[in-house]
């Protein structure tokens, strides 16, 4: 079943199949089991000599991980911490690999690539993130390490979790895999240090926000040619969007005044030359996770948008201290 079908089960009012919600009963005692090995040490969890802060989800697709990886990444290095970054590398080929901005996003995956092009280093990737934090603690001197996403690699310890929600949708119909959108029931929220809402609070969750600040357009074939976002307002564009919830970009957009013709793909989508094959010549809008596969071949006329987390200062100050004093020998336990 294609991505879009499953979020009109999830976020829409279409109701699952049989063969989903039977599935979504196997998938819950299968979760709970897995979480309660771990739990009582049967399948051991890892040691690490730093501090690990996993950024992460209870539910499948885009929640705004990334941005706020290098907003971390960024203040506790300006605040004087040596600061690693950990990812599966989605979209790559899951062998362990320290991320350049010069890498091909097949072989090290977008979103790492994308913040290796924004200039967070040291960036390890692979399937294993244990082995990841591991290789990295081996070859640099580090005070703490932020795993993009990991929530549920419950092999890698951690001792501070932030949870990420779509302000926009929520946990959808609040049923776990495949049935809906959820990789833990709702409860993991509790047992999270800090939950995160992007955009927007999700109704009947205590949450801190954050907010998405679009930059300038960048020419995806040359980044450092921008235009300013201003003088498109009633511009016509076709927009595209290979992220985890196409349409939250495609209404930014139009929130900032483009006239959008719709391109939605899946998540992590291998883009090709031919995707763009589009009948009406218009330029084109695409993210930033997107143009880091797109930049070999991208036309003058493409330009992605970047984004920033930013969120209030209070909040920000509160975490930024609470990070800055995590103790490596103290883990959290896992969740049942």
């Amino acid at each position: 079943m294609k991505q879009q079908d499953l979020h009109a089960i999830w976020y829409g009012s279409q109701a699952p199949g049989p063969v989903l919600v039977a599935l979504s009963w196997l998938f819950r005692p299968l979760s709970w089991l897995r979480r309660l090995l771990y739990r009582s040490g049967l399948l051991p969890q890892g040691r690490l000599p730093v501090p690990v802060v996993v950024v992460g989800n209870i539910t499948a697709g885009g929640t705004g991980k990334t941005p706020m990886v290098h907003w971390l990444w960024q203040r506790l290095t300006e605040a004087g911490l040596r600061v690693g970054v950990v990812s599966r590398g989605t979209g790559g080929q899951g062998a362990l690999h320290v991320v350049r901005p010069e890498d091909d996003p097949a072989v090290v995956g977008d979103e790492p690539l994308l913040l290796a092009r924004r200039g967070v280093a040291p960036i390890m990737v692979g399937r294993d993130r244990l082995a990841a934090a591991r290789k990295l603690c081996e070859q640099q001197s580090l005070d703490l390490i932020l795993s993009d996403d990991g929530l549920q690699h419950y092999r890698l310890p951690r001792q501070f979790e932030i949870i990420l929600l779509d302000g926009l949708r929520g946990l959808g119909n609040g049923r776990l895999l495949p049935a809906g959108p959820l990789r833990e029931p709702p409860a993991r929220l509790q047992q999270a240090d800090e939950v995160v809402s992007n955009s927007a609070h999700v109704a009947g969750v205590m949450a801190n926000l954050m907010t998405l600040v679009a930059g300038d357009l960048c020419a995806v074939a040359e980044p450092e040619r921008q235009q300013r976002l201003v003088d498109w307002q009633g511009r016509r564009v076709h927009a595209v969007a290979g992220i985890g919830n196409p349409e939250r970009f495609f209404l930014g957009l139009e929130r900032l005044g483009l006239e959008v013709v719709r391109h939605p793909f899946d998540d992590h989508h291998a883009f090709a030359e031919n995707d763009f094959a589009f009948e009406e010549p218009l330029p084109v809008v695409m993210t930033e996770k997107d143009a880091v596969k797109c930049q070999a071949f991208a036309r003058p006329d493409w330009y992605y948008l970047p984004v920033h987390a930013s969120f209030s200062a209070a909040f920000a100050e509160q975490l930024l201290d609470r990070l800055q004093h995590l103790d490596p020998a103290k883990r959290k336990k896992v969740f049942l």
